[in-house]
């Protein structure tokens, strides 16, 4: 029988005293620490990535990471797998990878009397945590396959609807797409990740530590720290955490300011923007906002969580104009000078 949130979910009319808030809480932050502590064994330094990829997985989302070659970030969704003790399956995107190869195909099987049937076999999509492993190296049909998938949970395949079990986690990596051999992702499948995170190269300390892990005869192996029934729990509980209307207020107008069409758009907005970031992504930033109040003990969102997930939840959700993308404009530099621009309080 399959897991499912609704199986661990508390009773939506039973509520918490201060007392219980205070010990749940204080479960969940002594949870998330030794699940950082023991991806630290393996992963050198990148705190905010790893903050970013939990923060994923505790939102119900999808990651998206982007970096050159060799940062790490294949091992990095190994390890998370590996910590809390979830199926992992590995994908390698190449130019001629088909969509069959990712979800499966029906083939024909023959039975002891001779008769043939069609009988569905599972492909690598059908897993807990999914390694998309330099996805923008396949072609944009196959790099499609992913998205009822990522949005439905499940897959369909010669009109049959195959549920996939929970929890479900896409982790994809990409090279960045200057690089030769790349396709850019599809807007729709971009809107799907619930960040992208850009790996960013280690500095000189931590390039020494990763030669001091790597060359040695002594090699870190991570252990399981939780299980996924645990990750749906602290699932249900990010989604309990409070918000209040002025916070969430906030957050709806910092989405409105990435649109050039609307009266908040900043300058930077309208100069250099084609089309700002979708209702999906003010619905990152609100549980990625929820996550991170969690993350420092708190039980109640406030306006600095929602600046600090902001980058990650907008950046690859912001279309650039053409003007944008032949000036070279970063998106983070529209959602800095977007978050500067917006007040706190909604105007009178």
């Amino acid at each position: 029988m399959n897991e499912t949130a609704a199986d661990y979910a508390r009773p939506p009319q039973q509520q918490y005293d201060a007392r219980e808030i205070e010990a749940i809480v204080g479960t969940f932050c002594t949870d998330l620490r030794r699940l950082r502590d023991e991806i630290g064994k393996m992963i050198v330094g990148q705190e905010e990535i790893v903050e970013g990829v939990i923060t994923a997985v505790l939102g119900g989302g999808h990651a998206l990471l982007e970096g050159v070659p060799g940062l790490g970030k294949t091992m990095l969704v190994r390890t998370l797998a590996e910590c809390i003790h979830a199926d992992f399956s590995r994908i390698q995107f190449t130019p001629d990878l088909m969509p069959a190869d990712i979800v499966g195909t029906n083939v024909i099987i023959e039975d002891e009397r001779g008769g043939k049937h069609f009988e569905f076999q599972r492909g690598p999509i059908f897993a807990n945590i999914i390694l998309a492993d330099e996805i923008n190296r396949a072609t944009p049909k196959t790099q499609s396959a992913l998205l009822e998938a990522m949005q439905d949970f499940s897959v369909t395949v010669a009109k049959h609807t195959h549920k996939l079990d929970q929890p479900f986690f896409v982790l994809a990596t990409q090279n960045p797409l200057e690089m030769e051999g790349t396709y850019p992702l599809p807007e729709a499948q971009l809107d799907r990740f619930f960040f992208k995170l850009k790996v960013e190269f280690p500095d000189r300390a931590e390039l020494h530590t990763i030669l001091d892990r790597t060359t040695s005869d002594e090699e870190p192996s991570p252990q399981p720290v939780m299980d996924k029934r645990r990750i749906i729990e602290m699932k249900q509980l990010v989604r309990r955490v409070p918000l209040s209307r002025t916070v969430q207020d906030y957050a709806v107008r910092v989405l409105e300011a990435t649109h050039p069409d609307r009266s908040a758009a900043t300058d930077l907005v309208k100069k250099f923007v084609r089309y700002g970031g979708s209702p999906r992504g003010v619905q990152t930033v609100i549980l990625g906002a929820k996550i991170r109040a969690l993350l420092q003990g708190r039980y109640a969102v406030s306006i600095d969580d929602i600046r600090h997930v902001a980058p990650p939840a907008l950046r690859h959700r912001i279309l650039l104009s053409f003007e944008g993308e032949a000036e070279g404009i970063d998106p983070d530099q529209i959602i800095v000078d977007v978050l500067a621009r917006t007040p706190e309080a909604a105007a009178q």
